[in-house]
């Protein structure tokens, strides 16, 4: 019998191991369906965005960047593709005949027969795969071929140079990216060709005789030879690169632009190796003739040689020798343009430095009284702290919240402005009761109403004297669109207008409907529009479910910052977004920055660090601009809106002169309208932001200087002081204050910062901005230099202070009783009479409230401190007035009532006697922690003052009163106590 192998009969492994054909149409179908889903996923993703793009009528934007992403693809895949593919083809077509075979050309023998069949699929595959990574790796430099193509001159040059700024910022990158595609292109085609000459003989490694084939010899060497050349055109790139190169250096860690080594060591020295490479180059070429690798070689070594000992050590010597010994003098001239080109970069080359005395002009603080309510409105109402507050009195239902932090606004009253706090009640849908997909897509799908409140003010439990409140909001903004379906705190999608009634809100009369009458959102009668999302959102339910109908719209991407982010993601956010009510409606406002990290001489700042502060570190809803992103020119330069109702965004030109506007404005043309579209109701919203504030002040804690040799010094480096109100580390923000600054005729809407010596404590300057847009003075910088030779309290100083001040720390520790706690409200600085006064808001939240209240407020000027239950008590025990000037100041360590002065009536002076016992029963308690019969005290000592001030109103009824009709006047009101002795008693 024939040898089968060693098995048994071969028919039926041959059956088994074959699948039928119906498994084989069944595997066939499946791939298919697999392919199908795949492919339907990604035409999902693109048309939903597509359906988005044009809801927001910023369709240009999507197919703008999209054409261009595609461009970019298949060109550089193209060419990358080509490229390898061509040297591929070249190296075969060069091959050597592949007679008298040596034991190295019959290993690859076997490799070759292997490939030989599939030689052309092998080729486009490879091509394909380096296309397709050199393709997605370009179509990511969108924003710097739009850049590059639609630029637009700055109109300055730089100081080395001599070239426009926009050759800094525009060309430089995309002249980059184009040496680095090329490098990558050369060294994939001398990889490639390698490879290829050495499978087919045209390269040996252990065959004697010739190493390479005199063909492969000059592929190869054209091939290093354009690498070379590449190298080349890098130093020269190098040379202008030097403008924008960051190094650390002296007082700053991200320096950028020439210094002494660059300009006399570092770019002869780049000129020089352009020079050489370009010959080494050119004896590669030469190959080509010569068929031999000498002399490129001898190049290629010398050029490398080159480079360490003219572009490494020439400059270290230079440095060494030239620079150090005369520093100062070596480096000034180019101290000076970084300090110029920073402070033009940042928009702070206007900011104007002022001596200030640190010290009142007035020896008699009396005399200021008056002049404090005209040096600013100051706000005692923290936005950063009540949101608990504004949510326990004005939440209405579980299922509304408010910001963690509030906004701070001006709104006008009988025709005068008043800072006001003001926060929106949006959907939280944590607190819906009955979770699942209806109720969290259809039924709940908005907030409603604004809450506001006046920044100056609280009522006598310390609450919020609120203008607008209430579930409808009512109040002093008048009738506007309440329903809120964008903002903050909505990130998930609501399906509105179709058969499912959505909760308005709630009342006295019971539960209300609605149905969303805009045309925001992406229609869902279409059954591929709804099949697109269904898979775009990972949820079924959308393609069947009943309750999309006629009319259904999907609301998505709600957050003001992500809308504006994806119409103009040519922008960087500002972290913050606040709410105003302009023209019957309430509109998210945003503001929006351009930037470059290209600016030749002007120091580098890293965003994320820059505008991170103790609010960003603690709160959710309070975002870091950009993280990382690492800029060295910036400007407010977009202002956006973003309506609550209907998602309508508007761009604003903001800055008319941003030449980096300008540009994008050329890439992405009626996309952003002009500054003159803002109407006056919005224009009276707008305000200076806070992150770029942040990063102005961030540079002129070492920019304020004007000279270099102070620069080089360090001596005048400032630094933000850490926020003492909390202990989270991070610096204090800034706040937003209507003040007047001591060249000011009028108070201004302003944003203020503080800054103190390195290292130190002590107060070093006080910073402030006109942040009221539509004023001529809006974004002026002013800057109060308090002097060196004498010490002014800083912020850290004057809370510590405030601590540790024996009485007030009693106080303190007294609205700490039980289970309260204490929470410090912003330090405000405030400029008055050459002085500085401080007043800090102090809130409790104590007992079962689960809000903090205002219960005291804390003002030092001049070294008198107060520490008062309301503000105007606060300024009139540190300044006096003509009321109580003349009178002995109360002790603010007791929190429990003096008794009044003796009485000639019998009845009266009995219950004033029983007063005094309870006042001394209740001190003695209190100085054993007694906090018990401190209570009982407390209530004796409210029974007492109740019944001599009844039997007083007795006494001059009868007429028997004689002089205690004045001790009558001095006893306290019957509803007047001590309270519950951890806020203070408001009788007085």
């Amino acid at each position: 019998m024939p040898d089968r192998g060693g098995g048994g009969p071969t028919g039926p492994r041959m059956r088994v191991g074959r699948p039928s054909r119906r498994v084989r149409t069944l595997l066939m179908t499946l791939g298919v369906l697999a392919v199908l889903a795949m492919a339907f996923t990604m035409f999902a993703g693109f048309w939903t965005d597509w359906l988005w793009y044009r809801s927001v009528d910023y369709s240009s934007v999507f197919t703008t960047t999209l054409w261009t992403k595609i461009g970019l693809f298949f060109v550089f895949g193209l060419l990358m593709a080509l490229a390898v593919g061509f040297n591929i083809w070249l190296a075969h077509r060069m091959r050597p005949p592949l007679s008298a075979m040596s034991m190295e050309q019959q290993n690859l023998d076997r490799y070759r027969m292997g490939i030989a069949p599939y030689k052309k699929w092998l080729l486009l595959g490879i091509t394909a795969l380096v296309g397709l990574i050199a393709g997605a790796s370009a179509s990511g430099q969108w924003r710097t071929w739009l850049m590059w193509v639609n630029g637009v001159p700055f109109g300055q040059k730089d100081p080395q140079f001599k070239l426009d700024v926009a050759f800094f910022a525009f060309d430089l990158p995309w002249y980059r990216f184009l040496l680095g595609f090329g490098f990558a292109a050369a060294i994939l085609s001398v990889i490639a060709a390698a490879l290829t000459h050495y499978l087919y003989g045209g390269l040996r490694v252990t065959s004697p005789g010739a190493r390479a084939t005199a063909a492969a010899t000059g592929h190869l060497s054209v091939l290093i030879g354009i690498f070379v050349a590449l190298k080349a055109v890098a130093y020269w790139l190098d040379r202008y690169g030097l403008a924008v190169k960051s190094s650390d250096f002296k007082a700053t860690d991200n320096w950028t632009g020439l210094r002494y080594v660059d300009a006399n060591a570092y770019l002869p020295a780049k000129t020089i190796l352009f020079c050489i490479a370009v010959i080494c180059a050119l004896l590669f070429f030469a190959t080509i003739w010569r068929r031999t690798w000498q002399l490129p070689v001898i190049g290629f070594g010398l050029m490398v040689l080159s480079a360490i000992l003219i572009g490494g050590l020439y400059p270290a010597i230079v440095q060494k020798f030239q620079v150090q010994p005369n520093e100062q003098a070596k480096e000034a001239p180019y101290v000076e343009k970084n300090l110029k080109a920073t402070r033009d970069a940042y928009g702070i080359d206007g900011t104007k430095v002022t001596d200030y005395d640190g010290k009142s002009k007035t020896e008699d603080l009396t005399q200021l009284r008056g002049d404090v309510d005209d040096a600013a409105s100051i706000r005692i109402m923290d936005p950063n702290i009540v949101s608990p507050t504004f949510q326990q009195l004005q939440q209405m239902r579980k299922y509304y919240a408010f910001p963690t932090n509030l906004d701070v606004d001006r709104y006008s009253k009988d025709g005068a402005d008043q800072d006001t706090v003001i926060g929106l009640r949006e959907l939280n849908l944590a607190g819906v009761d009955k979770q699942n997909w209806i109720n969290n897509h259809f039924r709940y799908t908005h907030g409603y109403g604004v809450v506001a409140a006046k920044g100056t003010e609280v009522d006598a439990e310390g609450r919020p004297v609120f203008t607008e409140s209430n579930l409808p909001s009512k109040g002093d903004l008048g009738t506007y669109e309440q329903r809120i379906y964008y903002g903050e705190k909505t990130t998930t999608y609501s399906i509105v207008g179709g058969p499912q009634a959505e909760i308005d809100y709630s009342d006295d009369s019971g539960e209300k409907t609605t149905s969303y009458k805009g045309d925001s959102g992406v229609n869902l009668s279409n059954p591929v529009n709804r099949a697109a999302y269904a898979v775009a959102f990972n949820e079924p339910q959308i393609l069947y479910s009943g309750a999309i109908g006629d009319g259904s719209r999907i609301l998505y991407n709600r957050t003001p910052k992500d809308r504006v982010e994806a119409v103009a993601p040519w922008l960087t956010i500002d972290g913050d977004a606040y709410p105003a009510v302009v023209d019957g409606s309430i509109q998210w406002i945003v503001d929006a920055y351009t930037t470059t990290n290209g600016y030749p001489y002007a120091s580098r700042t890293t965003l994320g660090d820059t505008t991170a502060d103790s609010l960003t570190a603690a709160n959710d809803n309070r975002a870091v601009v950009a993280q990382q992103n690492q800029v060295n020119y910036i400007r407010n330069s977009v202002k956006a809106t973003v309506d609550a109702y209907t998602g309508e965004v508007k761009l604003y030109q903001w800055d008319t002169q941003d030449p980096v506007l300008k540009t994008w404005m050329k890439a992405f043309p009626d996309t952003v309208q002009s500054k003159s579209e803002i109407s006056d109701a919005l224009m009276a919203h707008l305000r200076y932001p806070q992150d770029l504030f942040k990063v102005q002040r961030e540079l002129l804690s070492r920019y304020h200087v004007s000279d270099a040799e102070t620069f080089l010094s360090g001596s005048e480096v400032w630094q933000v002081p850490e926020d003492p109100t909390n202990k989270s580390g991070e610096t204090v923000p800034p706040y937003y204050l209507s003040m007047k600054m001591p060249d000011q005729k009028e108070q201004a809407f302003s944003l203020t910062t503080t800054f103190t010596p390195n290292g130190r404590d002590n107060l070093s300057a006080f910073m402030a901005v006109d942040a009221e847009a539509g004023t001529s003075g809006y974004g002026k910088i002013r800057i109060l230099k308090l002097p060196t030779s004498t010490t002014v309290d800083g912020p850290k100083q004057v809370q510590s202070q405030f601590n540790s001040e024996q009485d007030i720390a009693e106080s303190i520790r007294l609205l700490r009783g039980g289970d309260s706690e204490v929470e410090y409200g912003n330090l405000l600085t405030v400029p008055l009479d050459g002085g500085l006064l401080y007043v800090e808001p102090v809130y409790v939240r104590g007992g079962g409230l689960k809000y903090p209240l205002l219960r005291k407020v804390l003002v030092t000027y001049g070294g008198q401190t107060a520490f008062e239950d309301t503000l105007d008590e606060a300024l009139n025990k540190v300044f006096g007035d003509a009321d109580t000037s003349t009178e002995p100041p109360p002790d603010e360590g007791d929190d429990t009532e003096e008794p009044p002065p003796a009485s000639s009536d019998p009845t009266v002076q009995a219950a004033l006697d029983d007063a005094q016992e309870a006042f001394e029963a209740g001190q003695k308690a209190m100085k054993e922690n007694d906090w018990t019969a401190y209570g009982e005290a407390q209530k004796d000592l409210e029974d007492a003052l109740r019944r001599a001030e009844e039997a007083q109103a007795e006494a001059d009824k009868s007429g028997s009163g004689g002089g205690g009709g004045d001790g009558g006047k001095a006893s306290p009101s019957p509803d007047a106590s001590a309270g519950d002795g951890a806020s203070g008693s408001d009788s007085g």
